[in-house]
């Protein structure tokens, strides 16, 4: 038992395009190296050579700076797997060196107490193991242990770190369970680890402890951890995962949750998991999340607000909770397999994601506000500008390991129908029941939305291509009524084979096309890009009289540095003409769009030209 729909492995795919494949190159060839640069400057790297008695000192940085590291080894393993680096691959051999001497006999794996248990902070890791896990993390880092063993495994054949995975999950595994010690991690994270680690060793013990950590939570009869927070659901252990309906606390907490659960739902066939997962999606999409396809609208805990609570200058939406709800959409769509998951994924991956790294790939936001004044700064997260790294640096680090992963994002079979999920210029291999198919996409989106598909089946086969019609070009631009365009479309989407014109008649909106495929066979999707005006829910207040706008996948914004150096007091009359216009000199190469004396940008490229004003949802009057 698994997930209805498989996904096509990352490494079955292969980007070509001009607007994926240089972020996925800046990503391998600088944020990576950055990345792991940072992590030997600040002393995260020290750490686990100072728990291996290589060096001498006390820990650096905060208590859960493992996993900062964790996460850019899985991200460099995820790049060996379509990059051979022999540089790159003994770099991580000497680490997974300092990484294994740090690991206690037992398997305990946590350089903060390890280095110096007589001095670890109480109120913090804990005097004892496993003492304060609300917020000593020691769960939380090993589950990107796991995570990063498992890929590093598959990109080398090695066991190095996965024998330290596997070492401690053992010990997890010895210490935790209904007749053992029965306590949840406060920051989730472990359980995705778990299940890694099940599909990787067949060992259903550790499908088993994740499904535990997750039915813990919530039980009376193991006490409320939330008495010790002002915040309600904090660590989403309020209420017990089958009976949460809507989407509180801690953001990336609460994602990462929910993409276990859903792992969880699809290796044992838990009904409640699912139809609980429904209710908590469908809070997010219709009541919770920003245009940009962020979620998490609190500083104070990161968290989730009320329904409708999406402030703009002081929206939170930290980039991590942007992967984290790409990664749990993605898992849903594969439950499901309905394009509208796909769709909240797009508009993420384009928006919310993206715009936390910069274009040079040394830069980040962990913050992503949808107004700025160019100065405001709510604490060292936030600003106007992007910082080189954070004392908490969570993001930087799960950008690097999620890029390099996204070309498996892209296609997903089941039985003999082939989902043609994003629209990225590049080719790839897919196995179907009655053959392999090889299959080319050549497309410039999202700055156009023409896509050829050319199919080579290794020999001639009946399947159902299904092919995702994004809600944007449905006048849809979210699966709910949260945000509406303002003026419908009435441009139709076209749908050619082999040069004749098909119906696209829609099913969970994917365009399908059953019939005997043969080698040549050419797919032609023309996707209109209009530029759209979005309204809001009347519910959220910020937005009341102001519209958005949009063009295909890309939300855009006003910067100063366009705007004679205001964005915050422009205004967009409702029958101002919009403009989509291609300038090659601007960022690379971006499409703008302009309206009279107004110009506007995609929100992802914002802060490249320096500190200055922006704004996403601009005055109608």
């Amino acid at each position: 038992m698994d997930y209805p729909i498989t996904p096509v492995p990352f490494t079955a795919v292969c980007f070509t395009d001009r607007f994926w494949l240089p972020r996925l190159e800046t990503n391998r060839q600088v944020t990576i190296p950055y990345d792991f640069e940072k992590c030997e400057e600040t002393g995260r790297i020290d750490n686990f050579a100072k728990a291996a008695s290589l060096m001498e000192g006390p820990h650096e940085g905060l208590f859960y700076n493992d996993s900062d590291v964790f996460k850019v080894v899985e991200g460099a393993a995820y790049s060996l797997s379509l990059h051979p680096d022999p540089e790159l691959e003994g770099y991580l051999d000497d680490l997974i060196k300092k990484i294994a001497g740090a690991q206690e006999n037992d398997g305990y794996l946590y350089t903060a107490r390890t280095i110096d248990p007589e001095v670890v902070d109480s109120e913090q890791e804990g005097l004892e193991r496993w003492s304060n896990l609300r917020i000593s993390h020691e769960l939380y880092t090993v589950g990107h242990l796991y995570e990063a063993a498992v890929a590093h495994h598959q990109a080398t054949g090695k066991r190095t770190l996965l024998d330290v995975a596997l070492r401690n999950a053992e010990l997890i595994d010895s210490v935790f369970g209904p007749d053992k010690i029965r306590d949840v991690p406060g920051h989730q994270e472990i359980e995705i680890g778990l299940v890694k680690l099940y599909r990787t060793t067949g060992k259903r013990r550790y499908l088993e402890l994740a499904k535990f950590f997750l039915d813990q939570r919530g039980q009376p009869d193991r006490g409320n951890l939330q008495t010790n927070y002002d915040l309600p659901g904090y660590m989403q252990d309020h209420l017990p995962v089958t009976e949460q309906r809507e989407a509180v606390g801690h953001a990336v907490r609460a994602a990462y949750m929910y993409s276990g659960m859903a792992d969880v739902a699809a290796l044992t066939g838990d009904e409640a998991y699912i139809a609980a997962l429904d209710t908590l999606w469908q809070n997010v999409v219709s009541r919770r999340m920003y245009v940009t396809g962020g979620i998490g609208s609190r500083h104070h805990g990161e968290a989730f607000g009320e329904d409708f609570e999406l402030p703009n200058a002081k929206a939170y939406a930290e980039t991590c909770a942007a992967i984290a709800n790409a990664m749990w959409n993605h898992r849903m769509f594969l439950l499901h397999g309905d394009g509208k998951y796909l769709d909240v994924l797009e508009r993420t991956l384009y928006n919310g994601l993206l715009s936390g790294v910069s274009l040079q790939g040394d830069t980040f936001f962990y913050v992503n506000p949808l107004s700025s004044d160019g100065a405001w700064a709510f604490n060292v997260r936030a600003g106007a500008v992007r910082s080189p790294w954070f004392t908490t640096s969570c993001c930087p680090t799960n950008v690097v390991r999620l890029l390099p992963s996204l070309p498996g994002y892209t296609y997903a079979h089941q039985d003999d129908r082939l989902f043609v999920n994003l629209y990225i210029g590049g080719n790839a291999t897919i196995p179907l029941i009655a053959s392999e198919v090889k299959l080319t996409q050549e497309t410039s989106y999202p700055w156009s939305g023409a896509v050829k598909l050319t199919i080579d089946p290794s020999e001639p086969t009946e399947f159902a291509l299904h092919l995702r019609i994004p809600g944007w070009a449905r006048n849809e631009p979210v699966p709910s009524d949260l945000y509406r365009h303002l003026d419908r479309s009435d441009e139709p989407v076209t749908l050619r084979v082999n040069g004749a014109s098909v119906a696209t008649e829609l099913n969970q909106g994917f365009a399908v096309v059953r019939r005997n495929w043969r080698s040549g066979d050419t797919v032609e999707l023309d996707l209109p890009m209009p530029v759209r005006r979005v309204m809001s829910h009347e519910n959220i207040e910020d937005n009341r009289g102001r519209v958005a706008v949009e063009r295909g996948p890309l939300v855009y914004c006003a910067e100063g540095v366009d705007n004679g150096g205001s964005a915050l007091d422009l205004t967009l009359p409702d029958d101002a003409p919009l403009v989509a216009e291609r300038d090659e000199g601007l960022l690379g190469g971006m499409t703008k769009i302009r309206s009279g004396g107004a110009t506007l940008i995609p929100y992802h490229a914002w802060s490249h030209r320096g500190a200055g004003e922006m704004n996403v949802w601009l005055a109608r009057a």
